[in-house]
Order: structure tokens, then C-alpha cells, then sequence
């Protein structure tokens, strides 16, 4: 069995008049994530993990976020899925994710068990093959100042040689 490992980062602004979109679940609160689609950095960081795992190039080359396309606005679980696919074209499947979210507010803990729910139907995988943590900054930087959200996944990915 052939094993890779890739890493994903991503990062978005927090805005008034967007929903808060995170592991593919929403969140109450006062502000969402400004993005080209719903702007979920959790999917987004799994997304490129995956891809870079598989050394497919990123998240932004399969679903450009060019203004009009089929992309904008779009659910990230969808992306996730369709990234899932395009992965799997080469023979890859998960083997493990583990991530974390960084973010002053809103409190991600009692909502961390139903994102690793709702990931692991989109990727029809065991929810065990899926950690995630939160954090904040310590009020430093743009997340301290809740200006924005980030996340960072690390995915192993198995193929059977």
C-alpha cells in the first residue's frame, strides 16, 4: 500500500450579511466568512490536503472562482465531494484527516461533533478517520481581532499498489 500525506491551509475574512459556514455545518453568529463560494476554510484547508496528498496542484485550479461560474456561491460540500472524486480517479482514498480551526469566536467545541458527522457522509468515511480541533490566536493577529477565520488540515491518503 502506497501512502501520501498533504498538507491545507486556508483563510477568510469575516463579514456582516454572510451565514457562517464551517465543516460543512452553520453556525449562529454575528458575522460569516467572505469567499467566491460559502467560504467554509475547514473544507477548503481538507480540500487542498487532499489534492496536495495526491500532487492534483489545489482547491483554486479545479474550482476557479471566476465571477459567474458554476462554482460561486457554491456549497463546499460539494467541492469536498467532487474532490473526493478526482482523487479517487488515481486510485487514492482517505486514510485519515486531522485539523483545526482557528478562530476568536464563535465557540467551535460543542459543534465539532456533528462537522466530523456531516464530513464524514460527504466523504463516506468512518468519522473516527476524522479529528478536528479548534483554537483561538490569544487575541493576536487578524484572528485575534476576529477579522477573519482560518483552518489547516493534514490528510493521509492510501492506494493500493
Amino acid at each position: 500500500m502506497k501512502t501520501r500525506i498533504g498538507f491545507g491551509y486556508d483563510v477568510h475574512k469575516l463579514v456582516e450579511g454572510r451565514a457562517l459556514w464551517l465543516g460543512g455545518i452553520q453556525l449562529e453568529h454575528t458575522h460569516g466568512l467572505l469567499g467566491h463560494s460559502d467560504a467554509d476554510v475547514l473544507i477548503h484547508a481538507i480540500c487542498d490536503a487532499i489534492l496536495g496528498a495526491a500532487n492534483m496542484r489545489d482547491i483554486g485550479y479545479h474550482f476557479p472562482p471566476q465571477k459567474g461560474n458554476e462554482f460561486e456561491n457554491i456549497d463546499s460540500k460539494i467541492l469536498l465531494r467532487k474532490t473526493i472524486d478526482i482523487v479517487a480517479t488515481q486510485g487514492y482514498t482517505i486514510g485519515n484527516i486531522d485539523a483545526t480551526i482557528c478562530a476568536e469566536r464563535p465557540k467551535m467545541n460543542p459543534r465539532i461533533p456533528e462537522m466530523k458527522e456531516t464530513l464524514a457522509q460527504v466523504m463516506n468515511i468512518d468519522i473516527d478517520d476524522i479529528s478536528i480541533k479548534a483554537t483561538t490566536s490569544e487575541k493576536l493577529g487578524f484572528t485575534g481581532r476576529e477579522e477573519g477565520i482560518s483552518a489547516y488540515a493534514v490528510v493521509l491518503l492510501e492506494r493500493n499498489s
